[in-house]
C-alpha cells in the first residue's frame, strides 16, 4: 500500500520543464492587427521572427498572409539578423505545411521546401492547437498587436 500511495504521489507531482533557448534558433508566427496607412484605418498581416536566445525581434507588415509575403519576410529577416538561423520553430501555417501525417511529420509545400532548400534552416512545428510551443513569438505577435506603434521602413502606423 505505501508503495502504491508513493507512485501515485509521484505521478501527480507538478513537473517543469526548464526553458533553454540555445543560439541560432528562431521562433515564426504571422499576427493580424488594424493599422493606419495613407490616413485609412486597414487589416494588415505580419510575420514576427524571434531569436529567443538573445531577444532579438524582426517583423515585416504586409497587406496580406501570402507566399510571397512568407517567403519576402524570411529573406528580409535573414538581412536583418546577418545571417541564416539553424531552425525556425513555426505554426502550422497552409503555406508552409501541405499536410500533417499519421505520425505527426510534415508534407511541406513546394513552396517552402525550396526556401528551406535554399536556405539550408532545420524547419520544425508546433503541435496543432498548441500555441505554448512557441510561447516567445507568440507573446512577441501579441505585443505588437496590442500597441500603437509606427513599423519602421513600412510607413505603417499599427493601433
Amino acid at each position: 500500500m505505501k508503495d502504491y500511495v508513493f507512485a501515485t504521489k509521484q505521478r501527480q507531482r507538478e513537473m517543469f520543464i526548464p526553458l533553454r533557448h540555445p543560439p541560432g534558433h528562431v521562433q515564426a508566427d504571422f499576427g493580424e492587427a488594424l493599422a493606419v496607412i495613407g490616413g485609412v484605418e486597414r487589416k494588415i498581416h505580419f510575420l514576427v521572427m524571434d531569436l529567443p536566445h538573445s531577444d532579438a525581434c524582426f517583423l515585416k507588415a504586409y497587406p496580406a498572409e501570402t507566399t510571397e509575403a512568407f517567403c519576402d519576410a524570411h529573406v528580409s529577416a535573414f538581412a536583418f539578423f546577418g545571417g541564416v538561423p539553424v531552425s525556425i520553430l513555426y505554426y502550422n501555417t497552409r503555406i508552409a505545411v501541405a499536410r500533417i501525417m499519421g505520425d505527426g511529420k510534415r508534407k511541406r509545400t513546394r513552396v517552402f521546401s525550396e526556401l528551406v532548400s535554399h536556405y539550408l534552416f532545420e524547419d520544425r512545428f508546433g503541435r496543432p492547437g498548441k500555441g505554448n510551443d512557441k510561447g516567445k513569438v507568440e507573446r512577441m505577435v501579441g505585443w505588437h498587436r496590442d500597441r500603437e506603434q509606427y513599423v519602421p521602413h513600412s510607413g505603417i502606423w499599427m493601433i
